[in-house]
């Protein structure tokens, strides 16, 4: 084979493999909350913040960050994306001589539908030592440490917009991955689908020792109406702070059936709470309302049909 003849195919197939790579059109990307608004430790602007977030998402090549000409006529499939920073800080380690200068970025990922939104959340965390105790030295740290979370997030996000366009059989084949941020972002979308097959997992997430993985498995079996998450919620309440057992009651509310009416009355009726017995029946007097059991004859035609 000639040489010319072998350069072109080898473009030819190269091309071929650029064009199957995904692409997430990106129509808005906005900051929101007051560490980028104002912040005189990191000395930038939202703006500045803003482009280089952009020249971030640009760096990874999959994300196609659209015009204002591109957006007046709506690209299918187009996510918004919303930044936050919660945190900008500088923090001591144990038996360290240096100080390290942490960022937390939280991303808001939405994708509009024909029938249902999408809306997901990624978060990333930069750590940077500061060498020097001078205002330059620890600016620049912090920068470092905010282009860090950035990258963070921003792989997070392609790794979840991947996940979004899977077809259910390839996520449950993620839910095997040695990747930790495959296993989690599939099954976010197998819960946002209602897949049956994602309820035993979020359920074991409910023992998890981070409350915020915890809210977010409890939030999702709810949205699934995963009724066989109630005893394992029931569970979940014991020797909790009131706050948290009023949120794991009212969602116990929310999924229903029998086990969970049979603990609200109990809950409503003896708690010794106050707070909590009221969260209890203003949760079983929205499961009567929702499932028109306001009548025994009601009640024993749901016992009968669950």
């Amino acid at each position: 084979m000639k040489p010319g003849l072998l350069m072109t195919l080898v473009a030819l197939m190269l091309g071929a493999c650029r064009s199957r790579e995904p692409r997430f059109p990106v129509e808005q990307l906005s900051l929101k909350g007051a560490t980028v608004v104002d912040n005189g430790l990191l000395g930038w602007a939202p703006s500045d913040v803003q482009e280089l977030f952009a020249d971030t998402l640009r760096a990874r090549r999959h994300f196609e960050l659209l015009e204002e000409d591109d957006k007046a006529k709506r690209v299918k499939g187009s996510w918004s994306l919303t930044l936050e920073l919660p945190f900008t800080r500088e923090a001591l380690r144990d038996g360290s001589a240096y100080s390290f200068a942490e960022v937390g970025a939280t991303l808001s990922l939405e994708r509009r539908g024909a029938e249902d939104d999408q809306h997901y959340q990624v978060v990333g965390l930069g750590e940077v030592r500061v060498e020097a105790k001078d205002a330059e030295a620890r600016r620049k740290a912090l920068r470092e440490a905010l282009r860090r979370a950035l990258a963070q997030v921003a792989e997070a996000a392609e790794l979840q917009m991947l996940a979004a366009d899977r077809e259910d059989a390839a996520l449950l084949q993620d839910l095997q991955s040695q990747d930790e941020r495959i296993r989690e972002f599939a099954l976010r979308v197998l819960a946002e689908r209602r897949n049956p097959a994602a309820a035993p997992l979020l359920i074991r997430q409910l023992q998890d020792e981070d409350p915020q993985v915890v809210r977010q498995a409890m939030g999702a079996l709810v949205e699934m109406k995963a009724r066989a998450a109630v005893p394992a919620l029931i569970d979940l309440v014991k020797d909790r702070e009131s706050g948290f057992v009023q949120e794991v009651v009212f969602a116990i509310g929310e999924l229903g059936g029998t086990e969970a009416e049979a603990y609200l009355f109990t809950v409503a009726q003896g708690h010794d709470q106050p707070d909590v017995q009221a969260a209890a029946q203003q949760a079983l007097d929205t499961l009567y309302a929702a499932h028109k059991l306001a009548s025994p004859e009601a009640r024993g035609k749901d016992r009968a049909e669950h």
